[in-house]
């Protein structure tokens, strides 16, 4: 189904009308059936419609529930229904992508499928590598899945990290945490079972942090230096040579950059 990503097919229309209607979900979802507040929602939209040309966004956020995407996009001024704006977003393909109508509907969407366990060098990693080179907009849950309970936000996947790394233009990286999500959809609501529809009167909070400006070269060298004294079971990850980055050097940036795009927001409470 990656034929249904590109742009141009059939003049774009299906997927105007794709976002004409997940747009209005989201709105409603988040304006009048519940109460959202974002803070700092200026630099979001500001980073959305007016980066420098041709470098690439990646936000991230934590997980909270199967709406966060698109309903945390659905706040008042966002510009929600524009296809050329719109995130792209790695999506799990055993939930998104189950069957032909479900993968048509979520590509035309501008969803990336992302196997779970199939490591940062599957093939679909370099679909997302090729929208950042383009300057695209792409979100990511680096906690890799739901967490619903009240709890610090679980250990974060490499996979992001490692986007950031091998984009051919350095990203603008933006962390977004929020909050509310979880009892809109939540994964336990009747008999194990998530509600048909989303809940209503719940109040969801947003918090945009401030972007994160990488020093990528700085980064692979002191990657390169502390890998010098790690040991352990290699997973066969390719260097890249053109860094000079083995596999303990990537995995010594990846564990680095997690930690950072979130570190921003520790301590704020929702």
């Amino acid at each position: 189904m990656e034929w249904t990503g590109r742009r141009k097919l059939m003049g774009g229309i299906p997927r105007k009308m794709v976002f004409m209607a997940v747009g209005g979900f989201a709105k409603a979802v988040a304006n009048l059936l519940n109460t959202t507040s974002v803070h700092n929602a200026d630099t979001l939209i500001h980073l959305v419609r007016s980066r420098p040309s041709g470098v690439p966004l990646i936000t991230v956020s934590n997980h909270k529930s199967t709406l966060d995407d698109p309903v945390m996009w659905g706040f008042p001024g966002f510009p929600s229904f524009d296809t050329n704006l719109a995130r792209w977003v790695l999506a799990a393909e055993d939930i998104c992508f189950k069957n032909p109508l479900l993968s048509y509907f979520f590509r035309l969407g501008k969803c990336i499928p992302i196997t779970r366990g199939a490591g940062i060098y599957q093939e679909h990693m370099n679909e997302a590598l090729e929208c950042l080179s383009n300057g695209a907009w792409l979100h990511t849950f680096p906690e890799g899945k739901v967490l619903q309970e009240d709890a610090p936000i679980r250990r974060l996947k490499w996979g992001t990290a490692s986007l950031i790394v091998r984009s051919p233009i350095t990203p603008i990286v933006l962390p977004i945490v929020h909050q509310g999500l979880e009892k809109v959809m939540p994964e336990n609501y009747w008999f194990g079972k998530r509600p048909l529809f989303p809940l209503c009167n719940k109040r969801i909070n947003i918090v945009v942090g401030e972007p994160i400006e990488f020093d990528l070269p700085t980064m692979r060298q002191m990657a390169i230096s502390m890998s010098r004294n790690l040991h352990f079971p290699g997973k066969g990850w390719p260097s890249i040579s053109r860094y000079g980055l083995d596999e303990a050097a990537q995995r010594s940036t990846s564990q680095y950059d997690t930690t950072h795009c979130f570190g921003t927001l520790k301590g704020r409470v929702l």
